[in-house]
Order: structure tokens, then sequence, then C-alpha cells
């Protein structure tokens, strides 16, 4: 067996046993244990910065853009946010033991169902270190072990985040396996974590679209992920022309490079003349190029023509596509073939015509006259997300601690016997 196999083969069986433990732990033993770890990283600040500061050297040696820098950088700020999303998960209701939908049957037993932790979650992502914060919180609260493989790019941050991690759990009394953060940069440790069923009960990959491709195709665990977040708003020709201005410069502009900003704008032919001109001079002002079909090109002198491409693209930058369609037929039909399945909204004060895009539109969110940057575990009220599915099966849309549960089927009775 290779030295890597041995060492992921140890941490699964170690997981496995810790979550034994987590999973029947008290509500209050798991809050304790956010508040202590909260209490570790707010004394170990400068062996955070520390950590972070030889990371971001060694990414700007090695070329990494901009972005990614941004990314991997930890800030006082951001070391304040870890602290409040620590404090907020310990403030939520715990799903574990939840019981619901319990009823009497005619036999006179009562069947319900009881929200119950998946056990072991594998979660891989990059650069960003407050992932490794916000993962474990998010499992330990939800009564799960956790494995965490962050990138190769963070590993001294990380790992100075897991030395708190593990103080704090050491605190609330309970064992430093149910959160282990991998201490090697070694790619193969992924593809073993991806294929330990034994071990492990479900992947998490939170990053790039190759990484996503990658676990998705290699894993033998179940896998929660979303592979692109190409978002689409409507403008339909009974919408307040203000409120969809305000709608779609926010759902673009507040921050162009997440899975939830607008990348497809839509709008009604009815009212195209009225409202395209005056919102493409708003997105210039921004910077964002716009590439349109003909009709929009007519319009906007500005935009530059869209290929069949442009209509499934999930920019990440100042780039949107605009399409002018006949009615709300066209536009759902246009969404459900080119959306990635991740959010899509309507600007429109026809109550029927909203009811009917939020019936037929088949993503995860589906939004009446709100920006889609809305779309994410805080406010939706989750508190901090593990990530965003688009799959149909188990978790849909911002992943929580519900998301992080399943359900077995309980029932009550008191020597009922069937006859």
């Amino acid at each position: 067996m290779t030295d890597i196999k041995q060492y992921m083969q140890d941490i699964g069986a170690r997981a496995r046993a810790a979550s034994a433990t987590i999973a029947k732990a008290s509500s209050g033993q798991k809050n304790a244990a956010l508040l202590a770890i909260a209490a570790q990283i707010e004394a170990s600040r400068d062996a955070l910065l520390a950590g972070n500061a030889l990371d971001m050297a060694a990414g700007r040696e090695k070329g990494l853009d901009a972005a990614l820098l941004d990314r991997l950088e930890l800030t006082a700020g951001r070391i304040d946010g870890m602290l409040e999303g620590l404090r907020q998960v310990a403030t939520l209701d715990d799903p574990v033991g939840a019981i619901s939908e319990l009823k009497p049957r005619p036999s006179g037993i009562q069947v319900g169902r009881m929200r119950v932790p998946l056990g072991v979650i594998g979660i891989i992502y990059e650069s960003r270190p407050n992932v490794t914060c916000e993962a474990a919180s998010l499992c330990l609260k939800s009564g799960n072990a956790t494995i965490l493989r962050g990138g190769s790019e963070a590993l001294h941050s990380n790992q100075a985040i897991a030395a708190c991690i593990t103080a704090g759990l050491a605190d609330a009394g309970l064992p430093s396996d149910v959160v282990q953060v991998l201490d090697r940069r070694d790619r193969e440790a992924v593809g073993e974590l991806i294929t330990m069923p034994e071990f492990v009960d479900v992947i998490v990959p939170r990053g790039g679209k190759g990484l996503i491709e990658r676990i998705s195709r290699d894993a033998r665990v179940p896998v929660i992920k979303h592979l692109d977040g190409n978002c689409h708003l409507y403008i339909e020709s009974a919408a307040d022309l203000d409120k969809a201005q305000r709608v779609a410069i926010n759902a673009k502009t507040q921050r162009v490079g997440t899975c939830c900003t607008l990348e497809s704008l839509l709008v009604d032919e009815a009212i195209a003349a009225q409202t395209l001109p005056r919102l493409a001079a708003e997105f210039a002002e921004h910077g964002v190029e716009l590439r349109g079909c003909p009709a929009t090109l007519a319009l906007v002198a500005a935009a530059v023509p869209a290929t069949d491409a442009d209509w499934g693209e999930e920019y990440l930058a100042p780039i949107l596509s605009v399409k002018i369609v006949a009615d709300l037929d066209e536009a759902i039909a246009h969404i459900n073939r080119y959306s990635s399945g991740h959010t899509e909204s309507i600007v429109t004060e026809d109550y029927t015509k909203a009811q009917r895009f939020l019936r037929e539109v088949d993503s995860s969110s589906v939004m009446i006259n709100a920006s889609t940057r809305f779309a994410d575990g805080f406010e939706y009220g989750l508190g901090a997300e593990i990530g965003i599915s688009t799959d149909k099966l188990h978790a849909r849309g911002p992943v929580g601690l519900e998301g992080l549960t399943s359900q077995k089927y309980i029932v009550l009775g008191d020597g009922h016997i069937r006859t």
C-alpha cells in the first residue's frame, strides 16, 4: 500500500469512528465547540496571519494572478468574518433529531421522519482558507465528521486554522478527528478521498469547473455540486421599469465574480425599446460589455454580436449576454435550454405570469422581482453555506445545515401488531 493511500485510509478510519461520537453529541456540546474554536481563532490571529503570509509569498513567487491572490489572502476583516460565521452557526437551530410529519395511521401507529447526520463529509476546495472554518462549523453543527482538503497554495493558512479547530474541539470534550484537515500537498490525496465509500458518505467540491468536473467523473462517493452559474433575469412586459433597472444593475455589478451573478438578460420585445437603451447606458457606466442578439444590436449601438456560445456562458466578468424575446413562453424555453440550473429571476407586476415562471423554470433558485445576488446561504437565513447544489436529488440550492443531514422514518407504537 502506497504511503498516500495508507495516510488517507488512516484518516478515513478515524473520521468514521469520530462520526459516531459527533452524531450523538448534544446541541450544547456542539455549540460550545463552535464558540471554543472562535476563541482559539481570536487568540491566534497573529499565527493565522503569519501562516497566510507564507502562502501569499509563495503564491506571488509562483505567479498566481491577482484574483487568486485575493481569494487566498487572510485579512483582519476576513478573520472577523470567520468569527462571525462560527458564532452565527452556534445560534442556528440544530437539525439533528428534529421530527417532522408525525401522523397517526389507521392501524394506531404514528409515522414520521427524523433528521440524522450524513456521516463523514469530504470537502475539496481551492484558495480560500476561510472555507476551512465555514466547512468545519457546518459539518460540526450538523453532527458530521469531516475531512477537509484545501488547495496546496493555502497549506500554511489551513494548518493554522486547523490547529485552532483541534484546540476548540478539545476544549469542548470532542475528539480532534471530528474535523481533519489534510496536511499534505499530494494531488493523489484527492483521488483517494473520492474513492473511499467505506469511510466517506458524500463529497462536496468547491472550486473551478475543472476541479468539479474531475470530482464528478471520478468519484465513487455521492457528490453535492454545481458546475456553472449561468443566471438569468427576464424583464417581462408588465415590469415596473425602474424596478427592473435596479434589479438588473445590482444582479450584474454588485459583484461580478460569483456564481449567482447575472450572466444573461432577457427582455420582452414589447418593452425593449423603452428599457434596453437606458439599461445599456448604466451598464456602460459600470464597464459592462453587452453581447446581444440582432434585435438588441438594433437598439444598443455599443453592443457586440452574441454567438450561440454566449447564451450558455458563465463569464465571471463584466460581460452580459442580452436577448430580446417574444413573450414569457420564449423566455422560459430559453432559460431551460441554456441555464446551468442555478438561479433565475423575473421582473413583472403580472401575478399570473410570475407564478408560471416559478413553476416552469427548472432551476435551484427562482425569484420574482429580486436580484440573483440573493442566492446564497446567508441571505436565505441558512447561515454559512457549504456550497450550492444544482442537482435534483438530496440537496438543491444553497446547502446549509439541513442539507448536510438526511431523514429516516420513525414509527411510534404501543405494542401494535400488523393484522
